[in-house]
């Protein structure tokens, strides 16, 4: 049996945005299982990824292999992402991500969880 408590689909977003919420030890095979059936469904309709990230979860629950998954399912859509939104109240996290956020093209921000809805707004921007 799948796990899926650690990574959820975040519902009720606009249909050009992705979203998953982690809130326990995240594995690359369970982002990767996680994200990339969302972005290919997201990239049936829309030329562009719109994604968010909350990480409600300690940076290390978010193994090294995830931030690896992370960049790897990056540069498979390389071209396709818009925006990305990260979630986050743990700053330890944002230098992981600052590679993300300057090798790949797209617009990336940071958010406090106390502004995820700001977040979804600013990331539902087409």
């Amino acid at each position: 049996m799948k796990k899926v408590d650690m990574l959820q689909l975040i519902n009720n977003l606009p249909p050009h945005v992705a979203g998953l919420h982690a809130f326990a030890e995240v594995t690359e095979t369970d982002y990767e299982e996680a994200l990339i059936p969302i972005i290919d469904e997201v990239l049936k309709t829309n030329r562009k990824i719109n994604f968010v990230l909350v990480l409600e979860t300690d940076i290390r629950n978010f193994v090294s292999g995830a931030w690896c998954g992370n960049i790897k399912i990056g540069f498979k859509y390389f071209f396709k992402w818009g925006r990305v939104a990260l979630v986050t109240d743990q700053q330890g996290v944002l230098g992981y991500s600052d590679l993300f956020r300057y090798i790949i093209p797209g617009k990336f921000e940071y958010f406090p969880l106390d502004e995820l809805d700001r977040a979804i707004k600013w990331v539902s921007l087409k």
